[in-house]
């Protein structure tokens, strides 16, 4: 038996909460998983996980074990990246997902500076609005937007969205301009919904003004639950649009998009790099996330205090 591949084994089954995610996520069979954990509670004599036909859940000795195997993996990779060489060059494969607008237009772009800083570091990308099961799918980080509800996981914030109202000319056109947020409850204005990643519902939107507040919800005709796609239905007109400026800013400026309700405030959402809970922080986790933030202040958060 390989102690360090079935303390492997051992940990991704725990976060898992199933063999056949571990298996997936370390890319080896559910066989040589299994074979792996039983051979590491033949050897403590100790039983570490207790099994189902349903679940996977891990016993009281079990849990300690996973502490203490946690952070024997973390000493391990510190070790590796210990030595200067490794230091001065991260290396090795990182799992992230991230929005699939700030995909698009801001991350994928700058992915040959990151490879001109950092050629050892090989990123899966996943590209979603979903919500992602950080530890279960084995994500080493997530970016997403909005206050944080789960407090059993780590994160960092690395800036804020400002948020505007725009419509295509031609939705103006057939609609009309509202004046006031309250017209789009009117039965002649429609939004595009937006479909939350964890409630699966169109939230209302609260708008600000010389001390004025009113919550918005809108009818609509369309909700999506990707960005990309409900940008698209605001600019073939489908209805009025929150974004964030960065999303809008191009398009403002070929004139596909108008903003309205510009003396209005929307408050700022606020964006996470979120990871697991007791997992190492390593030096390519590390440097990944320091990366992020430069993105969103160099292309989100700076043109935010732009357009304030």
């Amino acid at each position: 038996m390989d102690r360090f591949d079935a303390l492997q084994a051992f940990v991704r089954v725990v976060e898992a909460g199933s063999f056949t995610k571990a298996a997936q996520t370390l890319q080896i069979s559910k066989t040589t998983v299994t074979q792996l954990v039983q051979q590491l509670e033949a050897r403590l004599r100790v039983k570490l996980l207790n099994r189902t036909t349903r679940q996977v859940s891990v016993t009281p000795d079990g849990a300690a074990y996973y502490e203490r195997a946690v952070r024997l993996l973390a000493d391990l990779e510190d070790a590796d990246t210990s030595l200067s060489t490794a230091s001065a060059s991260p290396r090795g494969r990182l799992r992230v997902d991230v929005p699939s607008p700030f995909a698009l237009m801001i991350l994928v772009p700058a992915l040959p500076a990151f490879y001109a800083r950092y050629p050892d570091i090989q990123l899966h990308i996943g590209v979603s609005d979903r919500m992602v099961d950080v530890i279960g799918d084995n994500v080493d980080c997530v970016l997403r937007g909005g206050e944080l509800t789960d407090s059993s996981l780590q994160a960092r914030r690395v800036g804020e969205l400002r948020l505007g109202v725009y419509a295509a000319p031609s939705y103006l056109e057939h609609a009309g301009t509202p004046m006031h947020p309250g017209e789009l409850e009117d039965t002649h204005h429609r939004i595009v919904g937006f479909l939350g990643a964890s409630s699966g519902k169109v939230a209302p939107v609260t708008m600000r003004r010389d001390g004025e507040c009113i919550s918005v919800r809108g009818r609509y005709l369309a909700a999506l639950d990707d960005g990309n796609a409900y940008l698209a239905a605001g600019l073939a007109g489908v209805g009025v649009l929150w974004l964030p400026h960065y999303m809008a800013r191009e398009y403002v400026a070929r004139g596909q998009l108008v903003p309205i309700f510009e003396s209005w405030r929307l408050d700022p959402m606020p964006m996470y790099v979120v990871y697991p809970p007791n997992r190492h922080v390593s030096v390519k986790l590390r440097v990944f996330i320091d990366w992020v933030g430069e993105l969103m202040e160099r292309h989100v958060s700076g043109l935010a205090r732009e357009t304030r």
